[in-house]
């Protein structure tokens, strides 16, 4: 059993990071940083905590990772979702997306993944958002590689990227869900089952 969990998570790891790096742009982080539009660490840690609740494990590393790879960001969106997959899978969620400046709106995501992925799970959501300074900039479709491995609960980050937009999923599941897929997910400001 511990073979497929480490070759899940090493296709997930091989998959996200060079993304993640190849998407950052170092100037747009700086300039939101400089001008007091970003959240800070110790923020994201309190969303986290008090959505997540204090017993998760390993949020503080998750946030961190994240954060030494990224930067602060500009928004984060706090939902839940739910997602199934025997090869081929969906997965939808909702939430709320706040901003530095007060905004704040509900926003809605869907969408397909292909990979060596089985399971099922629902999950607690909490997105970085990078490079974004309204919910409608992230009204498009976000690709990326995700590796899950949720057996009755877990934690996962990945990193999905649409031209400088980077948004940084953490997540805490429940569920029996194991493998490595490729897809996208599509945000909109209304709810909406088709997924492509």
């Amino acid at each position: 059993m511990k073979k497929p969990l480490i070759a899940a998570l090493a296709l997930a790891l091989i998959g996200a990071v060079p993304l993640a790096a190849a998407a950052q742009t170092t100037s747009s982080v700086s300039k939101a940083e400089q001008s007091g539009d970003t959240y800070t660490t110790e923020e994201i840690l309190g969303v986290g905590h008090s959505f997540f609740g204090r017993t998760t494990r390993g949020l503080a590393t998750a946030v961190e990772y994240v954060f030494q790879r990224q930067g602060e960001p500009t928004a984060y969106i706090v939902g839940e979702e739910a997602a199934g997959s025997f090869v081929g899978g969906l997965r939808y969620g909702e939430g709320t997306i706040y901003y530095k400046n007060g905004t704040k709106q509900r926003i809605y995501w869907q969408g397909p993944s292909v990979g060596f992925d089985f399971g099922a799970n629902g999950s607690r959501s909490l997105v970085l958002v990078y490079n974004s300074t309204s919910p409608e900039d992230l009204y498009t479709r976000f690709g990326g590689v995700e590796g899950s491995a949720y057996f009755v609960g877990g934690l996962g980050v990945n990193f999905q990227a649409k031209d400088d937009i980077i948004l940084a999923p953490i997540r805490t599941g429940v569920g029996a869900r194991l493998g490595a897929n490729v897809g996208y997910l599509k945000y909109s400001g209304r709810p909406n089952w088709n997924p492509f």
